[in-house]
């Protein structure tokens, strides 16, 4: 077995113990905090990136068979069709006093890939554009409520979902949403932002039931782990015409990894809005909020304007990276790719007796440990890899520079971790063996 590196002596180390003291949480993103996959372990920071393949600052090389910036380069890092687009656009110039003509040749393709859409605002980033759409539904409506499934980023309407009544203790711990804390945001917000599990209906319903004529939108993602129920997304649809909301899909996590365009579009979905991120520009900051013009003339009705949603890399990132998943196929590929992981790490899970799953759609697999210990053990084998020259945490996300030599490498590796892992849980010593403390616990996805 390959000896773990002394990672708290590394540079990537001492770098993270000062950004600790500088920034809040030491990192802009809650999923990238190296305390989420092994503390004192996980390399914080990079120098290069390309493919699927990292150099830290350490000048240690890994495979990334981890998330690929959480999702945001679905192509592969630094792809070479998207940077030249961006180098071009930043030698002319990113950013004037004008307008980029870009981002009208990206509104035009977005709608030449969504027929059902006719009008588009852009952002930089999910959580705002998320922001933005609700905004737009509420203003179309002029209601206020809005029932929403699933993650939609750190914004007061949506941590809303996590304010109780005055008085009421504890709420959080058997909450749907757990883990995120509402803390600062207004109280007066408590109860503007409705709940509902994915699959189910009949909770939509009671809630439309009970605050239809308040309610403005219903916010959800047309699929997370699994495909809807047969009837559900139809069933959203009629609900939503009988009570007048507005229905926001939110295909940042899962746009363009099922299918060219958004989940939406496999399922024969029919939103009011839906709205784009991550994988949109591969790696540069780009969103967009589609929609039916009857709902989108609602954003000149309120105010919804940023300096910065005028710069010319995003639309120029985005009109390449859309371009290059029109011509590859992406979503065949990575279901792929997807596929062979999870069987693979099924097979050898079972082979040595470890309760370890990968479970969910193939382009966005989730890795699960079936046991008390479920945290220790993740952490091990991210250690584990990490010695192998491997990023592993609690996911995969494939993408397209990702072949099956590299899913080939993981389970490698593999065969010789889980044995370990497996004498671990019967010796009880899991936490004996990862040589630091155990991962920290993320929050939980409204499911």
């Amino acid at each position: 077995m390959q000896p773990t590196p002394d990672h708290r002596a590394s540079s990537n180390q001492a770098l993270y113990a000062e950004a600790k003291s500088l920034i809040p949480g030491g990192t802009q993103l809650l999923s990238k905090r190296p305390e989420m996959f092994a503390p004192g372990q996980w390399p914080p920071y990079y120098r290069e990136a390309r493919g699927c393949e990292i150099v830290d600052l350490d000048g240690r090389r890994f495979l990334d068979m981890a998330t690929m910036a959480v999702g945001a380069c679905l192509l592969g890092y630094n792809d070479p069709e998207v940077t030249e687009a961006v180098v071009r656009r930043v030698r002319a110039g990113s950013m004037c006093s004008l307008n980029n003509p870009e981002e009208v040749e990206l509104a035009r393709l977005l709608l030449e890939l969504h027929p059902w859409a006719e009008q588009v605002r852009f952002g930089r980033t999910g959580g705002e554009a998320m922001a933005a759409a609700v905004r737009i539904a509420r203003a179309a409506t002029g209601r206020d409520r809005v029932a929403l499934c699933g993650y939609h980023g750190w914004h007061d309407w949506y941590l809303a979902a996590n304010l109780g009544p005055a008085g009421e203790a504890d709420r959080l711990s058997g909450h749907l949403l757990p883990g995120l804390k509402p803390r600062g945001v207004p109280s007066m917000l408590a109860n503007t932002a409705l709940p509902f599990r994915y699959n189910d209906l009949d909770g939509l319903a009671a809630i439309a039931a009970r605050h239809g004529d308040e309610l403005a939108a219903v916010v959800m993602e047309p699929t997370r782990r699994a495909d809807p129920d047969p009837g559900f997304l139809a069933g959203v649809r009629a609900l939503c015409d009988r009570s007048g909301a507005v229905i926001v899909l939110d295909e940042i996590t899962a746009g363009w990894r099922l299918h060219l365009g958004g989940a939406h579009l496999r399922y024969r979905a029919a939103p009011d809005l839906a709205v784009f991120a991550k994988a949109l520009g591969n790696g540069h900051p780009i969103a967009a909020v589609i929609g039916r013009a009857a709902v989108m003339q609602a954003a000149q009705e309120s105010f919804i304007s940023s300096t910065y949603w005028t710069e010319g890399v995003g639309p120029a990132a985005a009109l390449a990276a859309i371009r290059k998943m029109r011509s590859a196929d992406v979503p065949r590929h990575v279901e792929a790719i997807g596929r062979r992981f999870q069987e693979g790490v099924r097979e050898i899970a079972a082979r040595a007796g470890v309760p370890l799953n990968a479970v969910g759609h193939p382009a966005l697999v989730s890795i699960q440990f079936d046991h008390p210990r479920a945290a220790a053990l993740g952490t091990l084998l991210t250690v584990r890899m990490l010695a192998r020259g491997i990023l592993a945490g609690g996911g995969f996300y494939p993408s397209l520079a990702h072949g099956d030599e590299h899913v080939d490498r993981y389970l490698a590796a593999a065969r010789e971790i889980l044995p370990e892992l497996a004498a671990a849980i019967d010796r009880d010593d899991v936490e004996g063996r990862i040589g630091g403390p155990v991962r920290h616990s993320g929050f939980a996805r409204l499911a």
